[in-house]
């Protein structure tokens, strides 16, 4: 069953769009609560939500953090205030000459930037973080380009998955790997992460035979070969580049890169080191 389509009313088209807040009397005027955009309006987010969403993604002064559709550029400005660099990339050009002004006046413009132009438009592979608040065909349109970024991007959304199709948004996708709900709700509550994972679908070599997988985003099964016999992978899951299986009373525990897969395999008998190659 389809589900149905939240208002634009109820949307905002970032994750930066929160609870207006003085900055300093040099501030740009604030944008109207409301206000239309290309997609949808721009709707408040709590700032609670956006401390919570930076929170789960780790962010750090190693980072470059980008929010798509920045509105008011608050989930920038936060970003920076944790080291991170941080780019906004907004349609709207009042909305970004009022995030560079609150930037300036919270002293971390050296830190942020702010793009004006189409998010669909804009290069990502640079970020090691991605943080929205989008409706769900727009999630779906973007689930591809995010899928194929370097594997140990986090990206946080608020409120909205990226599950289902463009003609079905109850059908399996991409389920986060972690989401939080706030209570007491602060009016939207609900954050999802994920980490993009390595692509490891396809066939391996072992030292006694070989390794088939698939997977479904970070999600993998298949069979493991020796020479006498075959077994199930189960509980494959991905986090980045760590990969984590079982197989019988053994539990690997590897890194994954474009042509190797290489760390330990514990069993009852003790650990030892394990390795395959495509």
């Amino acid at each position: 069953m389809r589900r149905r389509r939240p208002s634009p009313g109820r949307a905002c088209l970032l994750l930066g769009c929160l609870w207006l807040v003085a900055v300093g009397t040099d501030a740009q005027p604030a944008p109207p609560f409301g206000q239309a955009g290309k997609d949808v309006e721009w709707v408040p987010t709590p700032d609670v939500l956006v401390d919570t969403m930076l929170d789960m993604a780790a962010v750090t002064p190693d980072d470059l953090v980008v929010d798509l559709g920045s509105g008011d550029g608050k989930t920038v400005i936060a970003a920076a205030r944790l080291g991170a660099r941080a780019v906004g990339v907004e349609y709207e050009s009042n909305l970004v000459d009022y995030s560079r002004s609150r930037a300036a006046a919270a002293g971390v413009d050296d830190l942020t930037t702010f793009v004006a132009g189409n998010l669909f438009d804009f290069d990502l592979s640079p970020a090691t973080v991605i943080t929205m608040f989008l409706l769900p065909d727009l999630n779906m349109r973007l689930r591809p380009v995010l899928f194929d970024l370097a594997p140990g991007t986090r990206i946080v959304s608020n409120t909205w998955d990226l599950s289902g199709t463009e003609d079905d948004l109850d059908a399996p996708g991409w389920v986060p790997d972690r989401t939080i709900v706030l209570d007491p709700c602060p009016g939207w509550c609900t954050a999802h992460l994920w980490t993009v994972p390595a692509k490891v679908a396809g066939r391996w070599r072992t030292a006694d035979g070989g390794l088939e997988l698939e997977q479904e985003y970070q999600m993998v099964s298949g069979q493991l070969h020796t020479a006498a016999e075959s077994f199930e992978v189960r509980h494959g899951k991905l986090v980045g580049r760590r990969l984590s299986f079982t197989v019988g009373d053994t539990t690997y525990e590897v890194t994954a890169q474009d042509d190797r897969l290489s760390g330990t395999a514990t069993s009852p008998g003790g650990r030892e080191n394990w390795d395959a190659s495509r």
